[in-house]
Order: structure tokens, then C-alpha cells, then sequence
């Protein structure tokens, strides 16, 4: 049955390497079920509720892309659009999160629309091949600078924005999980290298299980007022009653005090930084799993597409932000993950971390830090297909790839990269490579900095 479903013999994978690579993206993923209850709350909404409606959200959305689209792609609210959630829309804004979940819902279902009608996928296929390397190694730069943040081996400077840790001041916080980071890292590093099978998520689990040994012995601290907790999982019940705080409340906002040309500019926030967020996962993760035909084009894309638009209507129904495409699904990839069943047990682990997710939130950052940086690795290596004799081919993939870990957002990378595209190949006359969608986008991306 798993054979005729997903077509495993014909993607070249098992059961059980599938069945690693969605644990281990699974692994990569868990935080996002501690950080957007922490976000969201800044709005107004009970973390509980929050909690779960991620790990629904991410549940429905994985399962979709998992039987339209037979992809390993995983889904859940998204980095970035939360914090604009939270602290825009409904801080500086003033807007009730229900208000701002219908934005969400709103955006959801103009993606449904335009996936149904062949829009988005239009827009993936006139990305340039060159520039669709040049997303994928971006891509891998800046998951591999979360990863560095999460270890905490890249932290904060006045001076220069961002440095490396001081392990001696504090060692016993940031030092002590960096130093675990970077073990974790090589032992991640070696096992990969002698091709030995589950070595990203074997990364994950040693790295935290020395996080713990660490804990015991006196040399990592918990400190919760600095953001460093118990490293020990504990195994209590979660408040199910709780989701009926945010479950269905997008229907219930209150639209009498909302400035409806404001709350369009809201909605297309999220509809932009959404729509390109996806179209550049897709293409790194693609690109990552070779799966991109020889045109450049991915086969059903459209499935995949929808999967992700229904994805972001259900979460807001479920009483969260925007559900995307996420990058840490080429963590999966990267253990040989090829179809939706990966997808599938991506899927169901979040549907089971809401009976235990305070096992699953226990996973820190340190830990799972390794395998981002190793995978950033992998992704970067797309970079050798940028043909750097043609610069006007090469230095729009080149400053697609410097903008995303700089500006940390995929959407501004690609963003960079269709403007230099199109700017420089027409003042190089060499206006017939540019497709009529690339014009249009580039001159989208433009009024998007000038009016969004």
C-alpha cells in the first residue's frame, strides 16, 4: 500500500529511511511548538491554545502536502510572520489578534485561489534557473545562521551587530551550549561523512543527551530569566480545554474600529512575505533533493501549492499565524527523504507532541542547531551550478545569496535577486532572457519596498 501511495521504488528510497527523514525533520522543527506560543502570547492569545493549534496546523498542513503533492516537505506557522503577528499587526497596529487572524485566513484563501489558477506556479517556473541555485545556497546560509543563533555560537554586538560567544563569561549558558553545538556539529559531520544512516538526527540526539549530562555534572545552569531551561523533558498532560480560546475566533473579529486600507496593507504583508517565503523553500529543498526537472520546473507543484494555502486558512481557524513551508524539511531531505510519507511522519509526530509536548519543547536550541548548519552545508554546494562566466547570470544569484542570511528572510533574497535580474540583464541588452513575469515581479518587489 505505502508503495502504490507514494511511489517509493520509483523515488529511489524505503520505508525507513522515509521514516528518518521525518523524524529527524520532525527533530529540526520541534521548536516551533515553544517559540510561537512565546511570540503569539505578546498578542493577547493563551500559549496553551497556541501550542496546540501550531502543532494542528502543522499536522493538517504536513498531511496535505503529504497526499496532494507527495512531497517531504513539512508545514507550520512561520518564523518572521509570527513576530509581525504579534508585535506589528497587533502591537504597533493596535489590532485584536482575531482581527489579525482573519487577515491570515484572508491570505489563505487568496492562495487557494491563485493556486488553483495556476499563479503561483507561474511564478516559480519564471524564476531563472541560475537564480533558483542561487535561492538554494542562500537558503543554506540562512539556515545555517539559525543555527548558529540557536547554538548561541553567534550572538549579539553593539559594534558589529552580531559576534561570536564569549565562552569564558559565560560559559556556564551560552558558552556551554555552543561548545555542545560545535561537538554535536563534527560528530554530525563524521558520522555523515562515513555514510553512516540517521546521522543528522543521531547529531540531534547526542547533542542533547551530553546537553543533559552537562546539566548534571553542574556545567550548564538553568537559568529560566535568561532564556536557558532544564534540558531534562518532563512528562505532564497538556490543557486540551485550552484551544477553545483560539479555535474559530477568526470569525469573531471586530472590524468597527479597523481602517480597512490598513488592514489591506496587513493582508498583503502576509500574502507577499508568504507566497515568496514558499516559492524559495521549494526551490531550495527541491533543488537540495534534485527533484527540479531539467527546464528547472518542479512536478506538482500545484498540489504542493494548495497544500501550503490550505495549510494557512486552518491554522488561523485553529488560532495561529501564518502556516508555511518550512526550511528545516531539508534536514529530512538531507537524510535521503524523497516522498510524502516522510511527510506523513512529520505530520503525526506533531499531532502526537500535543499529548506530549512538554517532552518535545524540552529539545533546545543547541540541539538541534547541528543539523542546520550541516544541512546548510549541503544546500550551499547548489552554488557550483551558478554559471559564474555569465555575470549577468552570476551576480544576481550572488546577491540573492548574500541578501537572505543579511536580511535574514528568504522573501528578501528572492526579492534582490528577480530586481538585479531583470535591472541588469536589460541594461546589458540582454532584455530576451527576461520572461514578461519577471518584468511584472520585479516591479512588485519595487512598490513592495515603497509602499509596504
Amino acid at each position: 500500500m505505502l508503495e502504490k501511495m507514494f511511489k517509493l521504488k520509483e523515488n529511489n528510497t524505503n520505508v525507513r529511511t522515509e521514516v528518518l527523514g521525518g523524524l529527524t525533520t520532525f527533530m529540526t522543527m520541534a521548536y516551533i511548538l515553544a517559540v510561537n506560543p512565546n511570540l503569539l502570547s505578546a498578542s493577547g492569545m493563551d500559549p496553551t491554545a497556541v501550542l496546540i493549534a501550531t502543532a494542528l496546523a502543522s499536522f493538517v498542513g504536513t498531511l496535505c502536502m503529504a497526499l496532494l503533492a507527495n512531497y517531504p516537505f513539512a508545514l507550520a506557522p512561520g518564523m518572521g510572520l509570527n513576530a509581525y503577528f504579534a508585535f506589528t499587526v497587533c502591537g504597533a497596529m493596535g489590532y485584536s489578534w482575531q482581527t489579525a487572524l482573519m487577515a491570515v485566513f484572508a491570505e489563505g484563501i487568496i492562495f487557494i485561489i491563485l493556486s488553483l489558477t495556476n499563479v503561483r506556479e507561474a511564478i516559480f517556473n519564471a524564476i531563472p534557473l541560475t537564480l533558483k541555485k542561487g535561492v538554494s545556497a542562500g537558503i543554506g546560509l540562512f539556515i545555517a545562521f539559525i543555527g548558529l543563533q540557536g547554538a548561541h555560537i553567534v550572538v549579539n554586538n553593539d559594534s558589529t551587530l552580531v559576534s561570536y560567544v564569549n565562552f569564558r563569561s559565560a560559559f556556564n549558558t551560552e558558552g556551554i551550549c555552543a561548545l555542545l553545538a560545535l561537538i554535536g556539529l563534527f560528530i554530525t559531520a563524521v558520522l555523515y561523512i562515513k555514510n553512516v544512516r540517521g546521522s543528522i538526527l543521531i547529531g540531534i540526539i547526542a547533542t542533547w543527551v551530553l546537553g543533559m549530562i552537562a546539566q548534571a555534572v553542574g556545567l550548564y545552569q538553568v537559568t529560566p530569566d535568561a532564556g536557558f531551561y532544564s534540558l531534562y523533558p518532563t512528562f505532564g498532560m497538556t490543557n486540551f480545554s485550552a484551544l477553545g480560546q483560539t479555535f474559530g475566533q477568526v470569525f469573531k473579529a471586530d472590524f468597527a474600529n479597523v481602517d480597512i486600507v490598513n488592514f489591506i496593507v496587513v493582508l498583503f504583508a502576509f500574502l507577499f512575505v508568504d507566497m515568496f517565503d514558499t516559492l524559495g523553500t521549494l526551490i531550495g529543498v527541491a533543488t537540495k533533493a534534485n527533484m527540479l526537472d531539467k527546464d528547472g520546473k518542479l512536478p506538482r507543484i500545484k498540489q504542493a501549492l494548495l497544500a501550503d494555502a490550505i495549510a494557512t486558512s486552518a491554522g488561523a481557524v485553529f488560532g495561529t499565524s501564518t502556516t508555511t513551508t518550512f526550511v528545516e524539511s531539508s534536514a529530512g531531505v538531507g537524510e535521503g527523504a524523497r516522498t510524502g510519507l516522510a511527510s506523513v511522519v512529520t505530520g503525526f509526530l506533531f499531532l502526537v507532541s500535543i499529548f506530549l509536548a512538554p517532552i518535545f519543547t524540552a529539545i533546545p536550541g543547541f540541539a538541534t542547531a547541528p543539523a542546520l548548519i550541516f544541512v546548510g552545508f549541503l544546500m550551499l554546494g547548489a552554488v557550483v551550478d551558478v554559471d559564474f562566466n555569465d555575470l549577468t547570470e552570476a551576480v544576481p544569484a550572488y546577491l540573492c545569496i548574500l541578501a537572505m542570511p543579511l536580511m535574514y528572510s528568504i522573501s528578501e533574497g528572492i526579492a534582490i535577486g528577480v530586481i538585479s535580474y531583470v535591472i541588469i540583464n536589460l541594461c546589458c541588452g540582454k532584455s530576451k532572457k527576461i520572461t514578461p513575469l519577471m518584468y511584472i515581479l520585479a516591479v512588485l518587489f519595487v512598490c513592495k519596498y515603497i509602499f509596504l
